[in-house]
């Protein structure tokens, strides 16, 4: 049962990473890829945790974490760059 469940999430963070790589790529507005660019690190964080569970690596969760702070400053850092203009 529980391999079950994880093999269901992964499908469901492939799934979401395939939806926000396609609003990256094709994103109307700046925004939304700015947006989608956040997207795709939460769900690339949600892949290295699953990774971690799998894989029963404690240190992957370290990882995760060092990546999901450097990715919220990247995009906060993008979105001023944004909020300023071009």
């Amino acid at each position: 049962m529980a391999e079950s469940l994880i093999y269901l999430a992964a499908v469901i963070v492939g799934l979401a990473f395939m939806l926000a790589l396609y609003r990256f790529l094709m994103g109307p507005s700046v925004a939304d890829r700015v947006v989608a660019f956040d997207v795709l690190t939460i769900v690339a964080t949600s892949a290295i945790v699953l990774v971690a569970y799998v894989e029963g690596r404690g240190i992957y969760l370290d990882v995760a974490l060092v990546y999901a702070l450097l990715s919220f400053l990247g995009v906060i850092v993008v979105a001023r760059y944004v909020e300023r203009g071009f």
